[in-house]
């Protein structure tokens, strides 16, 4: 499979996390540098557009928030005896570099398209990081109709035994058609699994000073020809999950997170609202 680089989305959230560590007061909501060394973006990096310390201040801090947010999800479900951890869509996340010592009880399954999971492979040997037994990089060709289950189940995936399944950053792009079918099909894992997926709201259902940003961030994604084509309100969100068929969902708002992670920090740092969090289980 010939590397393919990652989308400029993508880069952009592993350039924020990074970034977040060096221009927001301490302490850091989230810890990631490895997405900018996989990226390796040049010197200049931080002179684009896009990484204006002031500018993107609020979406910086939602970017860390849901990743701090998926985090945590993560090892209060592995206490609780999740054995397996499936990440879709994985782009640059680096949770398998980072915790390494979860390998003793956690299995980890990145899914992505077959050239960006081929690129980020050479990318971690070229780093130095092994890919372990216990991280599997799944490749799916969406486009020609694979079934991303189906392939999750080749790569070692027990569908009888609880998972954790994230997406975050990506709901957006898929038809809503699209999405229900992803969360009949999670639903269908065995009970006490558990969905963390990310979804944007319309924007009359935002603070009125976030609507620009949601506004500019539209036209940016319909200009790079990657489109947002899927808003949800929470109660629409929380309907499609129940139709799905999980047994327990929630709606976790943004404004949540901004209360958990980054109250009382000495530099007023706080995410824009807009985006929100589906929690369902089986």
């Amino acid at each position: 499979m010939t590397p393919v680089e990652p989308d400029h989305t993508a880069v952009r959230v592993a350039l924020w996390r990074a970034m977040h560590l060096d221009v927001d007061a301490p302490p850091p909501v989230f810890r990631d540098d490895i997405g900018l060394r996989l990226a390796a973006p040049g010197d200049d990096w931080r002179r684009r557009p896009d990484m204006d310390p002031d500018a993107t201040r609020s979406f910086r801090a939602g970017v860390v928030a849901r990743a701090r947010f998926v985090e945590d999800l993560v090892l209060d479900e592995a206490g609780r005896g999740a054995g397996q951890y499936v990440v879709l869509g994985a782009g640059l996340d680096s949770f398998a570099q980072r915790r390494p010592e979860l390998g003793g009880r956690l299995r980890v399954f990145e899914i992505d398209q077959p050239g960006t999971q081929a690129w980020k492979r050479r990318r971690l040997a070229e780093l130095g990081y092994p890919v372990p037994d216990w991280l599997r990089l799944v490749p799916v060709d969406f486009e020609a109709g694979q079934s991303w289950l189906d392939r999750l189940v080749a790569a070692g995936f027990d569908p009888g035994r609880p998972a954790v399944v994230a997406s975050t950053g990506v709901s957006m792009y898929l038809a809503k058609e699209t999405t229900a079918a992803t969360l009949r099909q999670i639903a269908g894992l065995a009970p006490g699994s558990t969905l963390a997926m990310t979804f944007l709201l319309p924007v009359e259902l935002l603070d009125h000073a976030d609507r620009p940003g949601l506004q500019a961030s539209t036209r940016g994604a319909r200009n790079s020809g990657t489109p947002f084509v899927s808003f949800y309100t929470p109660a629409e969100m929380l309907t499609l999950a129940r139709e799905a068929g999980f047994a327990h969902v929630r709606h976790v708002p943004g404004s949540a997170l901004a209360d958990r992670y980054f109250t009382g920090r000495p530099d007023g740092l706080r995410p824009s609202s807009g985006e929100d969090f589906l929690v369902a289980t089986t």
